[in-house]
């Protein structure tokens, strides 16, 4: 795609060529087809970081299949709190996907989302008996009607031959299904938004084109670029400035000088993969299977054996295997997280290594993991696995969030929390806004652009030309899907029709 002109003076300015910008560009365009928004991209196409098909798990994060997302409380019941906010999250980005399909932005549903069970596996009496809660707690409410459960080996099996064939008959296993679940390629949704957003007047994509500076000006700021090709600066003013730049967020952030970035830091997460392409075996396998973390690991370490479509080709992903970087993103310098570094957030910093000894060992450990090692966790999943039909795949680069926080005790005074979620960072007066974190990311793409329209364009969501389009995109916008089971169920009903993927 090529880069087009934009103009020196834009009422949005979006930082980043992933899915979280594309997104909040095309809801802001719907809204008012009027507004000047320009996209900058310092590499030379939109989704090659985080967003990449490859670079991600495409799980559609609806809380399915995720164990990491209902704890177990101390007196054995399960928490699934947590659980229902990603899960309704997701039903945000279903209602906004379906929206682009019935307006015809998006031709073709099935170039960007699958139909795909998903599936949680365990083994052991101890997990098997966790699962059985969490089944127990989960399909009791209606935003998990329809999961299955079984501790039955044919009928996993009929699941998911691989992950059975080849297993110890001795060991007790498990298993709960949706299958409602999908498969996502994430970089094809984002080149479709963009796609979109490049037929509309009055946008414009640069690529090649990496922010450099941010400075506040009366009405707004005036953003300072560079053609990563020449050198050639340049300078833009917007009123309103989304920082939606994956592991370079942060930078940016603390060069927008806002008192709201004080304390923010970052901590980076690498990850590889494993990859099967042989289609002998991964049409073998048509789900997304997850495993219980190992004790001590970040969210996004979650083992799990994934049916990908990307390009029209079926093949199977597993990993991630955690790895530390340097680096904020896949195409970043390794002296990233050194930059980020301030008098501000230095303590923070220490504070997490302080209080995250468990994940610090974690990822010395995946670190000094053999290749050896890392095909025996597979074959903990995929018992009959063999070491020729699987090959190294580098996953993007996460930079998990260190927040700024007031300590508990008398002795008040400021600790940094390290969080595995998503955070906006907005100044006071709300024309600029920073996402930072990662999982479940780029699934709640949607309700994250929701947000930064309530925080930030609160004014305009009262006008009834606002709210009346913002209902139509999202057809359940004020009503707690949580707690609604009829509005539930008729959202995801739609929605499946449209996005041609299954219902129950």
């Amino acid at each position: 795609m090529n880069s087009t002109t934009a103009n020196a003076s834009q009422d949005i300015v979006l930082i980043g060529g992933g899915i979280m910008s594309a997104t909040l560009g095309v809801m802001l365009k719907e809204l008012d087809p009027a507004l000047s928004i320009v996209m900058f991209e310092t590499l030379d196409d939109c989704a090659l970081e985080s967003s990449g098909g490859w670079n991600n798990a495409g799980t559609g994060h609806a809380a399915n299949c995720e164990m990491n997302y209902t704890p177990q409380r101390a007196d054995g019941s399960i928490d699934i709190s947590k659980a229902l906010e990603v899960n309704t999250e997701f039903d945000i980005s279903r209602q906004f996907w379906a929206y682009l399909v019935q307006q015809g932005a998006i031709p073709d549903p099935r170039a960007f989302i699958h139909p795909c069970p998903h599936m949680s596996f365990v083994w052991g009496e101890a997990n098997v008996a966790f699962l059985r809660a969490r089944y127990q707690a989960m399909s009791a409410h209606h935003c998990y009607h329809g999961m299955q459960y079984s501790e039955d080996r044919t009928i996993i099996a009929q699941w998911a031959p691989l992950i059975m064939e080849g297993r110890d008959e001795d060991q007790p296993v498990a298993a709960t299904r949706m299958v409602t679940g999908t498969d996502i390629d994430y970089g094809a949704l984002t080149h479709l938004l963009v796609d979109h957003l490049a037929r509309q007047p009055g946008f414009a994509v640069r690529y090649n084109s990496k922010v450099t500076g941010l400075a506040r000006q009366d009405k707004g700021w005036r953003v300072m670029v560079e053609d990563t090709r020449n050198g050639e600066q340049q300078s833009v003013s917007a009123k309103f400035v989304f920082i939606g730049a994956g592991g370079g967020a942060l930078p940016l952030l603390q060069q927008s000088g806002i008192p709201e970035a004080k304390g923010y830091g970052g901590f980076p997460v690498s990850g590889i993969w494993l990859r099967c392409d042989v289609d002998a075996v991964s049409e073998r396998h048509h789900a997304k299977v997850y495993g219980k973390a190992a004790s001590g690991s970040p969210p996004m370490s979650v083992p799990h054996l994934d049916t990908r479509i990307i390009d029209g080709k079926q093949s199977l992903l597993f990993g991630p295997y955690a790895g530390f970087s340097t680096k904020f993103l896949k195409h970043g310098s390794p002296a990233d997280l050194f930059t980020s570094l301030t008098h501000d957030n230095v303590i923070p910093l220490f504070d997490v290594a302080r209080d995250n000894l468990a994940l610090t060992e974690y990822l010395i450990g995946q670190v000094m993991q053999s290749a050896e090692h890392q095909f025996a966790a597979l074959k903990e999943f995929f018992p009959l696995a063999l070491r020729q039909d699987w090959t190294k795949a580098v996953a993007g680069q996460r930079v998990q969030t260190i927040a700024p926080h007031e300590s508990a005790g008398w002795f008040k005074h400021e600790e940094g929390q390290l969080q595995f979620g998503t955070e906006l960072v907005a100044a006071a007066d709300h024309s600029i806004v920073a996402l930072l974190g990662a999982s479940p990311g780029a699934s709640t793409a949607a309700y994250i652009a929701l947000q930064v329209l309530q925080r930030c364009f609160a004014q305009r969501l009262q006008e009834p030309g606002w709210l009346a389009r913002l209902n139509c995109m999202l057809p359940t916008h004020g009503i707690d899907l949580k707690q609604d089971a009829e509005a539930c169920r008729r959202s995801r009903a739609e929605t499946a029709v449209l996005l041609q993927i299954d219902n129950i």
